[in-house]
């Protein structure tokens, strides 16, 4: 049994680990979709310190679940069973938000990149990194825009110039991405106004490449969420037996009258 626990508290501590890692990579990251979404949201920049909470309290707890059961101290079980709960259910009440709040969430989310759009500026060096961390989304995923390049018509720049500019992170030529941010200049000269038709940039949005990755990874994201739940469960049934023996001991230990 008392393997059993070592194997299982261990667990937690990994557990632990990693969910504290992702926090900080979500604060931490500067070159990728997630970058752009926390220094645009308040709310995914909330949630990533709540998961260096998380991560911090599920290690403590498995350090304490693990001194409860080896030293039989039934109140460190208690505490361990009662934090394991809590954080069990508050995920599962994340889920459910994010599940019936996810077109709200798409809403904002294109609000937040055609905002970004709109207002890209590479002399601006306070949003640089918010920028490049665009820049690189379009590159990776090879798209424009979110749902299209002729977002990038609005912005302010580009039509000053008459659009005769682009987004080199948006071209679809090797040569353009060697800068990779900022804007290049049409090769061939335009009559007028130039539109994004006249661009040699990729077609698709970014929103679709976007749900597309998720699509992709749907399963192994759904299978780390039911893992880690599955050892939540675990942990929460291991104390509750702990409980049970140590409570069932004392009892056998009182002297027959």
């Amino acid at each position: 049994l008392h393997k059993t626990v070592y194997v299982l508290f261990l667990l937690f501590q990994i557990l632990g680990a990693v969910i504290l890692g992702f926090g900080i990579w979500i604060l931490a990251d500067k070159t990728s979709f997630i970058a752009v979404l926390q220094m645009s949201s308040p709310s995914l920049k909330t949630g990533a310190y709540i998961l260096i909470g998380v991560g911090a309290l599920t290690m403590l707890m498995g350090f304490l679940g693990c001194l409860g059961a080896v030293n039989e101290i039934r109140c460190l079980l208690g505490l361990y069973f009662t934090c394991l709960m809590i954080i069990l259910l508050a995920q599962i009440a994340a889920a459910l938000v994010i599940y019936f709040q996810k077109e709200k969430l798409k809403v904002e989310l294109s609000e937040i990149v055609v905002d970004l759009i709109g207002k890209y500026d590479p002399a601006d060096e306070d949003q640089r990194n918010l920028q490049d961390a665009w820049d690189y989304v379009q590159t990776q995923i090879t798209c424009c825009g979110w749902t299209g390049a002729k977002e990038w018509e609005n912005n302010e720049i580009l039509k000053n110039k008459s659009n005769t500019e682009y987004p080199c992170s948006c071209s679809n030529r090797s040569k353009d991405l060697v800068e990779g941010r900022g804007f290049c200049s049409l090769e061939d000269p335009v009559n007028g106004t130039a539109t994004s038709a006249d661009w040699p940039v990729h077609e698709q949005g970014c929103m679709d490449g976007v749900e597309q990755w998720l699509k992709d990874n749907l399963g192994i994201i759904l299978g780390v969420c039911t893992g880690v739940a599955v050892i939540e469960l675990l942990g929460m049934i291991l104390s509750i037996s702990l409980c049970k023996n140590i409570h069932s001991e004392d009892y056998t230990k009182v002297p027959k009258s």
